[in-house]
């Protein structure tokens, strides 16, 4: 029987382009602290979750290994869509908001994270258990405690198990072409951690607190300080304003070869109530346009959001 975390052929064809296509929806793309990262062990990413989809696009772009998530079980309802996240490597898991009944349905996707874990394939769950566009962390949940702790009995003996904190910020939460920095910080080797004696002598619950104020506290670090200094960089006034209107004609060639994409923006604004969601189902709505239109549309986008967020007043 096949395994979430086996490797799809398609899958593997498509990721490339998919990777591309989300980096150039940025103007800038940054990714600090790569060499955290362990390669001894079992990793599982843990980064603060303020953006939707785009949040997961840039833990699966840090390197070129295939990944395993998970995402909030409502959505797992319809079973074409079921499939649909299975095949794109995402598994569903409950939240304590869905109900006590709902949240033993976890055991199952503990199990399976931790069978990928033992095979190798990085996991990566959004702790907080819920978006929120903000530079903040909200109280994590105790599902990555139960997988690491899960994966170090099942496996640790063999290879040690890491949580690896990460913190995602953005230029701008609601808008793409704007900034984003990735920045992965120092992990927890979980193994190592429940092996020593002040964490040995600990029962299960006291691991899962240790362990998440120890994951709190440098998650919060990476938000607070190592990334609240992202700002994205524009043209002087004075540079910006006669150059935009030198280029106006331009302009307005870019934006009637680009109608149906800044057109499905406005629709996107007007229907997606969330805004955390916006900048998500942007990137999905480009990503297909673009594709069944063989790229063409692609210059003339590109300028279009350059100019745009040149006028766009900064906050």
């Amino acid at each position: 029987m096949s395994k979430i975390q086996d490797r799809d052929r398609l899958y593997a064809f498509l990721r490339p382009y998919v990777d591309w296509m989300f980096r150039r929806s940025y103007r800038r793309f940054e990714y600090v602290g790569k060499e955290h990262i362990p390669t001894d062990g079992a990793v599982i990413f843990a980064p603060n979750h303020t953006n939707a989809l785009c949040d997961a696009m840039a833990i699966l772009g840090i390197d070129h290994r295939q990944k395993v998530f998970v995402a909030r079980a409502d959505i797992f309802k319809d079973p074409k869509k079921a499939k649909i996240l299975n095949w794109l490597k995402i598994m569903p898991i409950s939240r304590v908001r869905d109900g006590l009944d709902e949240v033993r349905h976890n055991d199952e996707t503990i199990n399976k994270a931790v069978d990928t874990l033992r095979d190798g394939v990085p996991f990566c769950i959004f702790a907080e258990g819920t978006h929120h566009p903000d530079r903040t962390i909200l109280p994590l949940s105790k599902g990555i405690f139960r997988i690491a702790l899960q994966a170090n009995d099942t496996f640790g003996k063999q290879k040690p198990v890491y949580i690896v904190p990460v913190g995602i910020e953005y230029g701008d939460y609601f808008h793409l072409w704007n900034s984003v920095r990735v920045t992965i910080g120092e992990p927890i080797n979980v193994t190592a951690r429940v092996a020593s004696r002040e964490l040995k002598v600990e029962s299960y619950p006291q691991q899962i607190l240790a362990l998440r104020e120890e994951l709190t506290e440098r998650m919060k670090g990476l938000v607070d300080e190592r990334m609240s200094g992202l700002v994205d960089e524009r043209l002087p006034r004075w540079v910006a304003i006669p150059l935009t209107i030198l280029l106006s004609p331009a302009f307005v060639v870019s934006a009637l070869m680009t109608i149906p994409l800044w057109g499905g923006w406005l629709w996107i604004q007007h229907k997606v109530k969330d805004r955390a969601f916006h900048n998500s189902v942007m990137y999905v709505w480009q990503l297909v346009f673009l594709t069944i239109t063989l790229l063409i549309p692609l210059p003339f986008w590109m300028f279009f959001q350059e100019y745009i967020y040149q006028l766009r007043i900064k906050n």
